[in-house]
């Protein structure tokens, strides 16, 4: 029942059309018009300028034709990772790739163009449904911004999906929750040549706590990184500052706050191994630090009713569909935390984040198959 000429062709449009994060307003408008035209009652939050974007999370609303049938969510992400604009998709039999100078943005609009052809045909068909709720959010690859400033009071349904996830009739049930950090390391100041003693240098404490950090890949539930070190303002002067970025994920609550804890002690014993005197006055080494929870994991259960019915409705096409954890966040672990029960499913994306990013057609009209049924079993409760 997939219209795969027409959903090919609106996958090939939507890619084409810039969408940085924060940068989403011309995907944004052009939705709108898609879903008012489908019949959907449509509006626009006020997340874009609480982030400062040219837009805000689009929600639509589609009514349902069985009342008694659970309203369901439906909602993949607009934005997309640098380098992102001026895309040219290049189509090899089956597979869409970019010419190599940018990604191609499967990342998430396969899962956007998936959610709006299985609605399509749902209405074109005529097939009973419950009422639907749609919604795509903004600056998801900047942190999940989008999805943390959605009122979910808004929304009715309560169960749903994000289709955010690479492979295909695949189903995310676990992915871990997420600690931001920056530390910014004090040290002193001194000429580096004529009296280095005098000084302490930030770079050598925040390298004596990198040294000692476990980074990485921790266990299997765990990860941590280093991402971002900035420092230090000639060569010629012992650094007094420097400040790191980094973070900690963990599909178990416990491991991720010792591992946080882990990554902050580093920093405080290395500090405390370098101090210097002058004029009389001690003066050590010091660590200011900013961490924040950036989100919350997520831990579907195999028998809770989302993850039921995306393995039903598989089954009813003659498919299997495998649930698996993943080490990566998306808006689902947001609306999980904010209550709903929303596991993540897959789209076909492949390499994403990469300029060698590419998708097979074949996944995508998959995808849309399995949405629709996944809509229309829902109506049968």
């Amino acid at each position: 029942m997939i219209n795969r000429e027409r959903l090919v062709s609106e996958f090939l449009e939507l890619v084409q059309i810039s969408s940085l994060s924060k940068k989403e307003g011309a995907i944004a408008r052009r939705l709108c018009q898609t879903l008012e035209a489908m019949g959907a009652q449509v509006e626009v939050d006020d997340a874009g300028q609480k982030v400062g974007g040219e837009t805000g999370n689009v929600i639509a609303r589609f009514p349902g034709t069985i009342p008694s049938a659970p309203p369901l969510l439906l909602s993949a992400h607009m934005d997309t990772v640098v380098p992102g604009e001026n895309v040219k998709p290049i189509i090899e039999g089956d597979v869409v790739r970019t010419d190599g100078a940018t990604v191609l943005g499967g990342d998430d609009k396969s899962g956007v163009v998936a959610i709006l052809e299985a609605v399509r045909v749902l209405r074109e068909r005529q097939i009973p449904h419950g009422d639907l709720e749609l919604v795509f959010t903004i600056c998801e690859e900047l942190g999940l911004l989008g999805a943390k400033h959605l009122d979910v009071s808004r929304l009715r349904a309560r169960t749903g999906l994000v289709l955010d996830s690479d492979g295909v009739d695949e189903l995310v049930t676990r992915a871990p929750a997420a600690d931001r950090m920056v530390f910014t390391v004090h040290g002193l100041e001194a000429h580096a040549g004529v009296c280095p003693e005098n000084g302490i240098s930030a770079i050598k404490v925040a390298a004596e706590a990198i040294a000692a950090m476990r980074l990485g890949r921790i266990d299997a539930e765990t990860t941590a990184n280093l991402g971002i070190i900035q420092g230090g303002a000639a060569n010629n002067i012992v650094p007094k500052q420097v400040v790191v970025r980094g973070e900690a994920r963990s599909r178990n609550m416990e491991k991720l706050r010792a591992q946080t804890e882990h990554m902050r002690d580093c920093f405080h014993e290395a500090a405390r191994r370098h101090r210097v005197t002058l004029n009389g006055k001690e003066i050590q080494a010091r660590v200011e630090e900013r961490i924040e929870h950036d989100y919350d994991l997520m831990d579907l259960p195999d028998d809770c009713r989302i993850v039921r019915l995306v393995v039903r409705a598989a089954k009813s096409l003659g498919r299997p569909c495998a649930t698996r954890p993943t080490g990566g966040g998306c808006d689902a672990n947001v609306l999980n935390g904010k209550g709903l029960q929303v596991a993540n499913l897959g789209c076909g994306m492949r390499e994403i984040h990469t300029v060698n990013e590419w998708l097979d057609l074949k996944d995508l009209v998959r995808t849309a198959e399995l949405v629709l049924e996944i809509v229309r079993l829902n109506a049968q409760g």
